[in-house]
Formats: structure tokens, C-alpha cells, sequence
């Protein structure tokens, strides 16, 4: 196990600390000697969780290890080299996976789903290959909250992230310690303490994808109701079964 002991946090990452801790604790996301694939794309989401993780290894009870991911896609001018820099600077392992997802494609024919799904692929092989268990996606509420109603609004079911979710029969699983935390929240902590996230690359996709409406649709709701957010993470755990619609009961009534 690989840590910086004596580290002085500013107040922001010691609150989010705080809820990545209660996140851990109800979804049991980490247990004693688990070796953690943290997948770190270079946005803030990523390195904030990957600093997160590193810091609570100075003092839980729990010991487990840690290996910062990029999954390199071979896209021209990418600055993997400031990834790796920062995992230096935390002195955890730091490993390049490349992918050739550019491979009889340009950037603009790629979409959402298949980057997502290529990065997967290449995070569960590679875990597979090294021997870890568990693979941690930065993941926030705000990315939950926006998923629970994209699959509601475009695919007509009721699903989510799940902050803790098994994979090949338990053998491996992802896990999201940022569950409880807010897209706001991890924008004040990077601000203080100062992480090198990558700005300079910016996806052809990010003004026009589902996720982006969803994004600022919830953003107007907000400003009318300010706890949506919590309401509608908090609604996946609180079902009232018996006013569920059921095909199957509809047709006993018949």
C-alpha cells in the first residue's frame, strides 16, 4: 500500500472525504485487501477520486491497493504525460492501456457509447490480466441523477449507476465512491487543491450529446427546486412497490 502520510487537505476535500467514506461504508465498496484499478481519464472527475482514494489509505482500517488506469484511445496531442506526472506527484503506480479506438473512424464519427463501451472492455481485461477486483469510475451523483432519467426519458425503464455493482459472478466489480457527491462539489476541490486536470482536449460531442440536455434541463429544475438532485438519487431506494404499474396484475383484474 502506497501513501503520503501527514498530508494537509484543504476544508472542501475533507468534507467530500467525509461522504466518499459514508458511500464506501453503505454500499461496501472496499473490503481488506482489495487491489483497485482507478480509472483516470485526466478530467477532474477522475484525478479528484484518485486523490480521494490515496488520502483515505492514510488512516482507514482497511488495507487495499491502488493502480491509476488511462485508457490511452491514440487520440493526436492527447497529454498522457500530465497524468502520469500527477500520479507521480501521489506516488501511485501509473499504467498507459492503449486501445485503437480511432481505427478506421475520425473523431467525429465516434459517440458516447462506443468510447464508453471500448474503455470498459479495455479497464476489465486489464483487471482481469493483473489480478484486481474492483475498478473505480469517478462517477458523481450528478452523473447518477442524469442517467436515472435519460433511461426513463429515452429507453422507458427505471435504472441507475449502481455505486457498487458485480460483474462475472462476483469476480470483479465496479465501484463509484463519488456516489454522494456533487458535480459542484468536486469543482470547488479541484480549485483547492490545485489538480492538473486536462482542458486543452475537448470532445467534438460535448455540447450536443443526451447527457449534456439532461445536464442543463436538471440545472432550470434546480433553480426552482433545490434538492432535486438528492429527491431523485433518493427515489431509487425508497419504491413503493404497490404503486408500481404490473402488466401481469392489470390482465388479472380483466
Amino acid at each position: 500500500m502506497t501513501t503520503i502520510k501527514n498530508q494537509k487537505i484543504s476544508r472542501v476535500m475533507g468534507e467530500i472525504s467525509k461522504k466518499v467514506g459514508q458511500a464506501i461504508f453503505d454500499y461496501e465498496m472496499l473490503k481488506e485487501g482489495d487491489k483497485v484499478i482507478v480509472a483516470v481519464s485526466g478530467g477532474k472527475d477522475s484525478l479528484c477520486l484518485l486523490k480521494l482514494l490515496q488520502y483515505r489509505q492514510t488512516f482507514i482500517p482497511i488495507d487495499f491497493e491502488i493502480l491509476a488506469v488511462h485508457v490511452d484511445y491514440g487520440i493526436p496531442g492527447f497529454p498522457v504525460e500530465k497524468i502520469e506526472s500527477y500520479c507521480q506527484s501521489l506516488e501511485i503506480p501509473f499504467h498507459r492501456e492503449k486501445i485503437d479506438i480511432l481505427k478506421d473512424k475520425t473523431m467525429e464519427e465516434l459517440n458516447c457509447f462506443w468510447c464508453s463501451w471500448n474503455r470498459r472492455k479495455a479497464l476489465f481485461q486489464l483487471a482481469d490480466k493483473l489480478g484486481f477486483n474492483k475498478v473505480a469510475l469517478g462517477h458523481h451523483m450528478d452523473d447518477i441523477v442524469e442517467t436515472i432519467l435519460m433511461n426513463m426519458f429515452f429507453k422507458g425503464e427505471i435504472s441507475a449507476m449502481k455505486p457498487n455493482q458485480d460483474f462475472f459472478k462476483g469476480k470483479l466489480a465496479i465501484i463509484r465512491p463519488l456516489a454522494y457527491i456533487y458535480e459542484s462539489q468536486i469543482i470547488q476541490m479541484v480549485k483547492k487543491e490545485c489538480i492538473p486536470v486536462i482542458e486543452e482536449y475537448t470532445c467534438p460531442h460535448n455540447d450536443t450529446t443526451m447527457r449534456i440536455f439532461m445536464k442543463k434541463t436538471l440545472a432550470q429544475l434546480e433553480s426552482k427546486i433545490p434538492k432535486i438532485k438528492q429527491n431523485i438519487f433518493n427515489s431509487l431506494q425508497n419504491i413503493k412497490d404497490e404503486y408500481l404499474l404490473d402488466k401481469t396484475e392489470e390482465r388479472k383484474a380483466l
